[in-house]
């Protein structure tokens, strides 16, 4: 049998080493485009934190231009607000790409917009208002009652909601021995609770809460799902005509809509309450008896409302290249010397 010569030898070596450049090339290859690949990863990613951050500045300029337009409408009318002030006015979607600092390249198409709208949050019916502390109100039950039937909703959860306010309100601050001025259930006389108490022939039903619970208080509407009845469906129905504020407040008649109308007046009709909110396109409400003055003999709820605001919800749509931020913040404007504005959250979405 013949032995291999040199020449084949060479032949498998060269072979050998062809195969082994080839797969160190492969490898090469392989690790720069991983390389590569972590480095992409790594510039998108700080580009993504870039336009995260653009956008939360275009928000925070967003906010700032609301509460100056809700400021200089606080100072032009102190004594009534109404649908007809420059902050009702939508922002439609505005361009910002000359605004935006970044590297201009020819031919990229860069969207930037923003996007926004006020709205009177006291149009809303406010759910706080159900309890004073851990006493449920049986006139705001009533009218929360009313609200329900009037959006087509089960109007037992009126007195489910008031149950849950008043469970998680705060307890009566103590008095200082022998200077309390008690009624005739030996508790401090509440004002409005009184004034309520007088129209409606019912008193105001305090909630025993045991000290080992620890209610929690609602926050915003969605918290409603906790109260057995509500669905989302139901919530989402709400949403344009309740809401949860920080404190008790009064329904703006120059911007409520005819659903929380007719919610506050005793005897009055959704068909009335349409008829109303068309007749206060011509003439918005100036002070409460502009408002009472309409009802024809019709009374609404004491304590129930009002001619101006105090609290708006401040929407944007910000829309930066790929990034994109819905928020929503709760601005409170008070109608002191100076009038002053302050925001009080901001949710995201």
């Amino acid at each position: 049998m013949r032995r291999p010569g040199p020449y084949l030898f060479r032949r498998r070596q060269q072979g050998v080493a062809i195969i082994t450049a080839l797969l160190l090339t492969m490898l090469s290859v392989t690790i720069v485009a991983s390389l590569f690949w972590q480095q992409q990863v790594q510039v998108r990613s700080m580009e993504n934190q870039r336009l995260h951050l653009q956008t939360k500045w275009i928000l925070r300029g967003a906010l700032d231009w609301a509460r100056l337009v809700l400021r200089q409408d606080g100072i032009d009318n102190r004594s009534y607000t109404s649908l007809s002030a420059i902050w009702n006015t939508p922002l439609a979607e505005t361009r910002l790409d000359q605004y935006i600092e970044r590297e201009r390249v020819a031919g990229e198409v860069f969207d930037a917009t923003l996007s926004g709208q006020i709205a009177d949050a006291t149009a809303r019916y406010n759910l706080l208002n159900l309890a004073d502390g851990r006493t449920i109100i049986p006139g705001q039950v009533r009218v929360y009652k009313r609200l329900l039937q009037n959006l087509q909703i089960d109007p037992a959860l009126a007195q489910r909601t008031a149950l849950a306010v008043a469970s998680a309100g705060l307890p009566p601050a103590p008095q200082i021995p022998g200077n309390e001025q008690k009624g005739s259930n030996g508790e401090p006389p509440n004002p409005d609770s009184k004034a309520e108490t007088d129209e409606s022939g019912q008193p105001p039903v305090p909630v025993p809460v045991s000290s080992g619970t620890v209610p929690i208080a609602l926050t915003q509407l969605d918290d409603l799902l906790a109260i057995p009845g509500y669905t989302v469906e139901i919530v989402n129905k709400l949403r344009d005509f309740a809401i949860v504020l920080p404190e008790r407040t009064k329904v703006n008649v120059n911007t409520a809509p005819a659903e929380v109308l007719a919610a506050i007046v005793d005897g009055y009709s959704l068909s009335e309450a349409n008829a109303l909110v068309a007749r206060r396109k011509q003439a918005y409400y100036r002070q409460l008896s502009d408002f009472t003055g309409q009802l024809y003999d019709k009374v609404p709820v004491k304590n129930t409302f009002d001619v101006k605001s105090e609290f708006f919800l401040v929407k944007s749509r910000i829309r930066l290249d790929r990034a994109a931020l819905d928020a929503e913040a709760l601005v409170q404007r008070r109608l002191d010397d100076r009038v002053t504005t302050t925001t009080l959250w901001v949710r995201q979405n």
